[in-house]
């Protein structure tokens, strides 16, 4: 009770002293004067040196009532020395007149303190004190301060970059911030020591001021500046609390991400040898956001929806989908709602070409005792069943359901509803067994199609592409062509190559080849050299089909080129990096994708190339083009097909029946395998079932196969039944049909 009393007496002492002693003091500049006792009266040092100041009440800023730290400040220094310095009494008076909202008056008392002068004394208190935490002792030359006092002066540093911020003097407010960070990182070599200040304001101003520097240097505009200190402050040991350095990390990735500008790699010598060193933004952001993950799922942060969001943009942009499907898998249950989980995965497994994994998970959201009508997991459940004419059928359903669950809420995702059901019927109408269910389900694929193309008037390019390409399917050449042209004409400049080769196809269908290469060289001028690959395929195949071998052998050499090319100077993998996991330390480990997964294109160019050395007999070119596709990969139904006629040109038809049979056990789906084998079973008069039974096989799987058709008629023509003879005449008017409408290469 004493030492109470003491206190509060001392208080009242202090409140009772005349100011004019303080005043005189300030307003002369003796520094060397120094007082013992202050003042809270109205009539601080500010408003006499600067009456006129801005941001005061007056001018509408609330007036904040000083609070009794300001005395208690003063009473821990006249505990130290018995009085107040100069700069120490401007701390304290400055502070009054921040808190009281008189920001411009602040500053000018702030802007008194000789800053220059007190730093090295500052430096020494803080070194001594870690000193005196070490247990032995240091001579300083430079006399020191109090504890109580450097804190007051770093406070006072603190407010004149925060009233610098106020009046918009960015620049100047970052150096000011700057100096208390340097004061402390100097005087700490190897970092502040754990619980160093724990009873003073000084840590609380460190706090403040690591945190506020970076977005002081990015109000600046000084992008470099603001990211070293963001690295500054987070590999120093400046003993911030948790929520202080998340808030630091947070931020330091968002600016990472967004700011357009690429961060300088942090000072090594920062760093342990085994720490995980970042080449770039993204990873540096992507570190920092799943650090945060970790600290979210060991509950040592809350839970802030939106690190997720921002690591899930970080992760897709450099493809690490199913890296960021890993961390949402490892968040606790009740973080995130498990429907919400089911579809952020669903997303994540789709985008890293996992579309079974995704329709998995979708299937379980959408189930009846989850969210059956969530609107987005069901269009993107019948986008992936669209692909498939396996899943086609589910496809359906899911559409179907989308429009119900909207209701004619949304024109716009009615749409994308609509187009996604005409979709999916037609890959169902491909599988369909009855020529009627078959010719029922085109039908009803258009006119959802159409439905879709009236609700966007006729301007969403992804529906066009769907009419043209389903009215083309169904030999409606004409209609598709139209669509084809509209659909170039809306996409006008935005290099979208599958339109070019739709029309192209489309043309070639017509037989009009020389207007089709004519697109084909006008997609080339409008396309970079590593996009024209599949252009490039379809103008040989185009100039094969008129006649000009040697011209078509050219194109494709070229293609092989620009290839090899590609392969050299992306080098094996696709993607930049995939981040494999967060390993217990806090670091992940990001690193080039080396599997090098067999080039589809490549392969088929090849094929193609020795086709075309087949139908010029150069059979040494044709298995030379084979061994180099073989190369590429061993396990491949085309390559074995062009070997079997290969076989079969020469003459070779057991060796050629041995190569298709080899094709249709690596992909019993093989149309051309199907139909070459039935022709060599012919050739070789075996059986006629087993020779019919391929045919079918083969037109089950593409009726517009103008080769089966051909092949069922003269084997129902072999047979010389009145019966089988009216069929051989059906199927050779059906071929003649499709042979006349067929393109250069698939129309999907």
């Amino acid at each position: 009770m004493k030492s109470k009393f003491r206190v509060n007496r001392r208080k009242r002492e202090i409140t009772r002293q005349e100011p004019e002693r303080l005043m005189e003091c300030l307003s002369s500049g003796d520094q060397s004067r120094a007082v013992d006792g202050m003042t809270l009266s109205s009539e601080s040092l500010a408003t006499k040196e600067n009456p006129t100041g801005g941001y005061s009440s007056k001018n509408g800023v609330l007036d904040l009532e000083p609070d009794t730290s300001n005395l208690e400040e003063a009473e821990l220094s006249l505990r130290g020395r018995g009085s107040l310095n100069y700069e120490e009494a401007r701390a304290l008076l400055g502070r009054m007149e921040y808190q009281k909202g008189n920001i411009e008056a602040a500053l000018h008392v702030f802007e008194g303190i000789n800053i220059a002068a007190v730093t090295p004394r500052m430096k020494v208190t803080l070194a001594k004190r870690q000193e005196h935490h070490k247990r032995h002792s240091q001579s300083f030359a430079t006399p020191s301060m109090s504890i109580h006092a450097a804190s007051l002066l770093m406070e006072a540093i603190f407010l004149k970059a925060k009233s610098l911020q106020h009046l918009g003097r960015f620049r100047e407010a970052a150096q000011s911030c700057k100096v208390i960070v340097d004061i402390v990182e100097s005087s700490f070599s190897e970092g502040m020591p754990e619980n160093f200040a724990a009873d003073f304001k000084l840590q609380e101003t460190l706090n403040k001021a690591v945190e506020l520097l970076p977005e002081l240097w990015k109000l600046a505009d000084s992008p470099r500046e603001a990211i070293m200190s963001y690295q500054r402050a987070l590999l120093h040991h400046w003993n911030l609390d948790v929520e202080t350095t998340a808030r630091i990390q947070k931020d330091f990735a968002i600016f990472l991400l967004y700011s357009g500008g690429e961060a300088a790699p942090p000072n090594l010598r920062s760093l342990m040898d085994s720490s995980f060193a970042p080449k770039n933004n993204i990873e540096e952001a992507i570190l920092l956001l799943m650090i945060l993950l970790r600290k979210i799922i060991l509950t040592r942060i809350e839970w802030d929806p939106s690190i997720l969001d921002h690591l899930s943009f970080a992760l897709s942009v450099s493809g690490g989908l199913k890296a960021l499907a890993s961390q949402v898998e490892e968040l606790l249950p009740g973080i995130i709602d498990r429907r919400e989980r089911y579809h952020i995965l669903s997303l994540c497994y789709y985008g890293a070409g996992e579309e079974l994994v995704a329709l998995d998970l979708l299937r379980k959201l959408l189930h009846s005792n989850e969210d059956p009508k969530r609107v987005l997991a069901l269009l993107m459940a019948s986008k992936i069943c669209g692909k498939t004419s396996k899943h086609a059928e589910e496809g359906i359903n899911y559409a179907r359901r989308a429009l119900q669950s909207l209701e004619n809420d949304c024109n716009q995702l009615e749409s994308v509803a609509n187009c996604l059901l005409g979709v999916s019927l037609s890959a169902h109408s491909q599988v369909a067994v009855a020529d009627s269910e078959r010719v029922t389900k085109q039908y009803e694929a258009l006119e959802a199609l159409e439905t879709a193309g009236r609700m966007t008037k006729m301007q969403d390019s992804n529906i066009l592409y769907h009419l043209s390409l389903e009215n083309a399917e169904q030999r409606k050449l004409d209609v598709a062509l139209y669509y084809a042209k509209h659909l170039l004409k809306l996409e006008s400049g935005s290099n979208i190559i599958r339109g070019w080769l739709l029309l192209a196809r489309i043309l070639s269908a017509q037989r009009q080849y020389k207007d089709a290469e004519t697109v084909i060289n006008a997609a080339l001028d409008q396309t970079g050299k590593w996009d024209q690959g599949e252009l490039l395929r379809t103008k040989a195949k185009l100039q094969i089909a008129q006649g000009q071998l040697e011209n078509g052998i050219e194109s494709y050499i070229q293609l092989l080129a620009v290839l090899q090319i590609q392969s050299k100077s992306f080098g094996p993998g696709t993607k930049l990096y995939k981040v494999r996991e967060l390993i217990p330390a806090n670091r992940i480990i990001i690193m080039t994708d080396n599997g090098n997964p067999p080039s589809h294109l490549e392969l088929e160019v090849w094929h193609d190339l020795a086709s075309v050395y087949i139908r010029l007999s150069r059979w040494h070119d044709a298995e030379t083009c084979l061994s180099k596709s073989k190369a590429i990969s061993s396990y491949s139904a085309s390559r074995c097909h062009t070997t079997g006629v290969l076989y079969e040109q020469r003459g070779l038809y057991k060796e050629a029946l041995k190569a298709f049979v080899s094709a249709l056990d690596i992909d019993p789906t093989h149309v051309p395998s199907l139909v070459s084998t039935a022709v060599v079973l012919r050739r070789l008069s075996m059986q006629s079932n087993a020779t019919r039974s391929f045919l079918m096989a083969a037109l089950r799987l593409d009726r517009m196969n103008s080769s089966a058709w051909y092949n069922l008629g003269l084997l129902y023509k072999a047979e010389g039944a009145p019966s089988p003879s009216l069929e051989a005449a059906d199927c050779f008017e059906a071929a003649t049909f499709l042979e006349e409408t067929t393109p250069v290469e698939p129309f999907r």
